[in-house]
C-alpha cells in the first residue's frame, strides 16, 4: 500500500517538518507491528534525504497531523512543550449516536505493561488523569436499522486531549457510548460492519486536523492544518455535514 508513497508535507522549515499522516502507516518501526516495514519515519526520512526525529505519535489507524524534529535539539524542545500540555491538538470523529452538545470526558486510564520476553504478564500501571474536551459540530439520521434501533444516528464531534494517554480518545468515547467508526479495538462491530459495506468505509473515523504549537527558537505560534483524505471527505458529504476544516 505504502510503496513508492509520498508523504503530504504540511509544514517545513530547518528545525521542523510535518505531515499529514495515512491512516493505516505506523509512525515508526514497532514491535507491537513487527512485520510492518513502512513506516512514517523511514518514509519521510528518505523523501527529504535527512533524518528525522519523532516529537508525538498517531495510532497507526488515525490520520493528521503529524510533527518531527530535524534535529536532536529541536526535537528535545519541542518534547518539552508536548510534555508541560503547552500545545494544542484537535481531532474530528464519527461517533455513534447523538453526543452532547459539548463537555469534559474527565476518565482516568490504566495502560497494561508490554509483555516482557515471552511471558505472558498481565500487570497494570495504576490509572493515570485523562481529560478529553468534546464539541458536538454535527449529527445525521439514516433510515437503517443496525443493532436494536430502527434509525441509526452519528455524531461529527471535535475532539481536544489535554493529556497523552494511549488510545485516550478512542476510549473516552467507548467510555461515553458513542463509540468511534471503524474502531476495531473499541468500537462496535455492528456499525463497523454497516458503514464497510453500505459506504466502503474501511477506515478509523478519527482524524488529527490540528496542531497547535509555538516555533521552538522563535516562539511564533504554528496552526498546522491537515486535510481529510478523500475517504474521509467521502463520509462527510455522504451525511451533508460541512466542515470548516473540510478542504
Amino acid at each position: 500500500m505504502f510503496e513508492d508513497f509520498t508523504l503530504e508535507i504540511i509544514y517545513k522549515d530547518d528545525y521542523l517538518v510535518a505531515i499529514n499522516k495515512p491512516s493505516g502507516l505506523l509512525v515508526h518501526k514497532s514491535m507491537i507491528d513487527r512485520h510492518e516495514i513502512y513506516y512514517a519515519m523511514k518514509i519521510l526520512r528518505d523523501q527529504i534525504g535527512q533524518w528525522v526525529y519523532p516529537i508525538h505519535r498517531l495510532d497507526k489507524p488515525t490520520s493528521g497531523v503529524l510533527l518531527f524534529a530535524l534535529d536532536s535539539e529541536s526535537a528535545k524542545l519541542m518534547s518539552e512543550q508536548f510534555k508541560k500540555h503547552t500545545i494544542q491538538k484537535t481531532y474530528i470523529a464519527v461517533g455513534r449516536g447523538y453526543t452532547p452538545i459539548k463537555g469534559i470526558i474527565d476518565h482516568a486510564l490504566k495502560e497494561k505493561l508490554d509483555k516482557i520476553a515471552d511471558k505472558d504478564i498481565s500487570k497494570e500501571k495504576e490509572p493515570q488523569e485523562a481529560i478529553t474536551e468534546f464539541k458536538l459540530l454535527d449529527t445525521v439520521e439514516i433510515n437503517a436499522a443496525v443493532g436494536r434501533y430502527d434509525k441509526t444516528r452519528y455524531s461529527l464531534v471535535e475532539l481536544k486531549p489535554k493529556t497523552g494517554r494511549k488510545h485516550q480518545l478512542r476510549r473516552h468515547m467507548k467510555h461515553m457510548n458513542h463509540h468511534i467508526l471503524g474502531d476495531t479495538k473499541y468500537g462496535r462491530g455492528e456499525h463497523n460492519k454497516f458503514i464497510r459495506e453500505r459506504y466502503n468505509m474501511n477506515r478509523l473515523l478519527l482524524h488529527a486536523i490540528g496542531l497547535d504549537i509555538l516555533h521552538p527558537y522563535t516562539q511564533e505560534p504554528l496552526c498546522l492544518k491537515a486535510s481529510l483524505d478523500e475517504t474521509f471527505k467521502s463520509i462527510i458529504n455522504e451525511f451533508g455535514w460541512k466542515l470548516d476544516y473540510n478542504k
